[in-house]
């Protein structure tokens, strides 16, 4: 029998620890009632809901259970038990996107401070509806309706952005995402209003890192990096077909060295907001052509 050994929360531990809530919370069970009926005191449940502590195979069963999970439940949770904590999480997508994945979504609303950069799209935190589903559309979803739920899961996401407790964020995009037409003009010229108007956004700062800054190592590739009130940093990179959460010491190292010269590179917020209504003003002039071959040179030249 599998003994508990950690009493340090981790990115494992808190995903372990937000599946049995989520367990217990559909079954109806209360904490207190769970607790009276396995003979465990309040605290225990407390910390290992919270990810910072475990127990045993035979006390996760005997859980779920109490709880009545079904077995892709308590084949998830005995999974995600077994894992050994390495520092690096990989998180397949399995055909979806990274918005649904349990591990983000829980970091992200529990983060003090988000960092995030990308070279070549709009981060999704910070996409319009419009734009997200001309993207999501390009993965060549079968139906509609497939598309329509992964937008909206996307732009739950950014429900943090706007909740009492948000955190600071800022968010480095590189210009070659503002010249990459994405939806047509319009779409683009809304998300270009968009980032534009986010400028002025208390707790977030969008900046532009200009085709003026060269090629750097750090801006080939996208990465977000999370701090937090009472745990380490987390930082994780998303690949076409899986993420990778990182809280190793040196990793979250790198991605702080990253995002201090990310920083330099970056124009400041007022510099970037002039960016983002050159562009909008671009795609609105630009019109509604679908002249593919057109379009990429006005963009080229700036028009």
């Amino acid at each position: 029998m599998r003994e508990p050994k950690r009493r340090v929360t981790t990115v494992q531990s808190r995903e372990l620890g937000e599946e049995l809530r989520r367990a217990r919370e559909r079954a109806r069970v209360g904490g207190s009632a769970v607790c009276e009926e396995l003979e465990w005191s309040p605290a225990k449940l407390s910390k290992l809901e919270g990810g910072w502590r475990g127990t045993s195979d035979v006390e996760l069963a005997v859980l779920l259970g109490r709880l009545g999970s079904d077995k892709a439940t308590r084949d998830r949770v005995l999974r995600l038990a077994r894992e050994h904590d390495t520092g690096y999480l990989v998180r397949p997508h399995f055909g979806k996107l990274a918005d649904s994945l349990l591990c983000l979504i829980i970091h992200e609303r529990a983060a003090r401070a988000i960092s995030s950069y990308e070279p070549m799209i709009v981060p999704g935190l910070l996409q319009t509806e419009d734009y997200a589903a001309a993207m999501i559309g390009k993965f060549g979803e079968a139906t509609q309706e497939n598309v329509d739920l992964k937008v909206r899961a996307r732009i739950d996401r950014q429900e943090i952005l706007a909740s009492e407790r948000s955190p600071v964020t800022e968010f480095f995009i590189h210009e070659t995402a503002l010249r990459t037409a994405v939806g047509g003009a319009k779409v683009m010229h809304d998300q270009m209003m968009r980032l534009a108007f986010m400028c002025d956004w208390r707790l977030l700062t969008p900046r532009v890192i200009p085709m003026a800054a060269g090629n750097h190592p750090y801006l080939m590739h996208s990465s977000v990096l999370m701090e937090f009130d009472s745990v380490k940093p987390v930082a994780y990179s998303e690949t076409d077909t899986a993420t990778v959460f990182l809280e190793d010491d040196h990793a979250v190292d790198f991605y702080q060295r990253k995002q201090s010269v990310l920083a330099d590179l970056a124009l400041d917020a007022g510099r970037s907001r002039s960016v983002f209504a050159h562009w909008a003003d671009v795609y609105d002039r630009r019109g509604d052509s679908d002249d593919q071959d057109v379009a990429h040179q006005q963009l080229q030249r700036g028009w």
